[in-house]
């Protein structure tokens, strides 16, 4: 009976000690994947997601990361041929996959519905935002759940914010009342300028959102704030690998600005 018990505690304890193994394996695959993200190895990050997906399935942590890479492996793919296009494209729906996935496994996390956005986001851009205006509206529904949410910290909420803010001023440089027909006749500047309002507070010194809050204060000719925005935007350190051509476009915008302001 001793014997028994004690191969029964053995077992017991191996489980125990398997168990914190796989939640620290998870945590550990997560760190690598979002290391490589932050060196901009989109690859390798999709890859340890993978695997991680793999060995730990279903999880909602893994699903939106495994969106946010394919985003970022898609938006560097060659686009040269007919045939490299469909392969981008195809590289988005997949991203949206993951990020639908990940809002199915956890309906109360921001993150999960940003990253639907986004996904979103790039299908409308690249199928011409006019043509697609029930992907457009899905997108702005999942940025305001996210936003609605409010969770995930700064970082999450102001790229909700930010994602919301460059849908309104994408969406309104048609004539309003050709939008409204399409369905979109939601979209202003005027929101846009807020939603990057809130996104630079949440998330200063970030290159892309100084630099789209610049281009939208532009369009409403306040040329003093927008060569303020566009000087932070030069400044501010590198955090995506856009950051460095960003930056470039800052410069020739800031030409413009002083330009106007002389």
């Amino acid at each position: 009976m001793k014997v028994k018990n004690l191969l029964l505690f053995t077992i017991m304890f191996l489980f125990a000690i398997g168990a914190a193994a796989f939640a620290q394996t998870l945590d550990e695959l997560l760190a690598e994947g979002d290391h490589y993200t932050e060196q901009f190895n989109d690859q390798k990050a999709f890859d340890t997601y993978q695997k991680a997906n793999k060995l730990f399935p279903n999880n909602w942590q893994v699903y939106w990361r495994l969106s946010r890479a394919a985003v970022d492996i898609a938006e560097h793919m060659p686009t040269s041929t007919s045939e490299q296009e469909d392969a981008q494209e195809a590289k988005f729906h997949e991203a949206l996959k993951y990020a639908e996935k990940s809002v199915e496994l956890d309906s109360t996390k921001s993150v999960t519905y940003l990253r639907v956005a986004i996904a979103k986001g790039k299908i409308a851009l690249f199928k011409g935002v006019f043509s697609v205006g029930g992907i457009v509206n899905s997108a702005r529904d999942a940025c305001e759940k996210a936003i609605a949410l409010n969770n995930g910290g700064n970082y999450v909420q102001a790229i909700a914010h930010y994602v919301l803010a460059r849908t309104h001023a994408k969406v309104s440089t048609k004539w309003a009342p050709a939008r409204s027909i399409l369905g979109l006749g939601w979209a202003d500047l005027d929101s846009a300028l807020v939603h990057y309002k809130i996104a630079e507070k949440l998330k200063p010194n970030f290159v892309m959102i100084e630099l789209d809050y610049a281009r939208a204060l532009m369009r409403d000719d306040k040329y003093k704030l927008a060569k303020e925005k566009l000087e932070k935007a030069i400044a501010a350190p590198i955090q995506d690998e856009d950051d460095e051509a960003k930056k470039a476009e800052a410069k020739k915008l800031l030409v413009e600005v002083n330009e106007e302001l002389e």
